[in-house]
């Protein structure tokens, strides 16, 4: 199985900057098809995909955070990261670690290709 566990959320105003960090234990972390990505929900919305990082290193991005987030991962560490930059109020939301393992070529950002989740973590951007 699969633990994660969020951390480095926070209250930053706008055009501030937050890192997310997400660190994957159990032996299915550890393996060469191992990917992981990010997805927030704010009050009232759906939860949706905001970036992912393949088991190649591939990564995909959400239109709206392009730019501005940047994912990146340690495989060494087994922890992925969210560097978030020039924030607006609309990235407030809970954000989540999620993870899987790759059996397809391509991985979509989308709620049904990840297995394992994590708590979550409260990010708050005020104007």
């Amino acid at each position: 199985q699969v633990r994660l566990v969020e951390s480095g959320g926070g209250s930053v105003q706008e055009g501030g900057s937050l890192r997310l960090s997400c660190a994957a234990s159990g032996s299915t972390a550890s393996s060469a098809r191992f990917y992981m990505g990010w997805f927030r929900q704010a009050p009232g919305k759906e939860r949706e995909g905001v970036a992912l990082i393949d088991s190649d290193g591939n990564i995909s991005y959400a239109d709206s955070v392009k730019g501005r987030f940047t994912i990146s991962k340690d495989n060494a560490k087994n922890t992925q990261y969210l560097q978030m930059n020039s924030l607006k109020p609309e990235d407030s939301a809970m954000y989540y670690c999620a993870a899987g393992l790759q059996t397809t070529t391509v991985v979509l950002l989308e709620e049904f290709e990840f297995p394992y989740w994590g708590q979550g973590t409260q990010v708050t951007v005020s104007s």
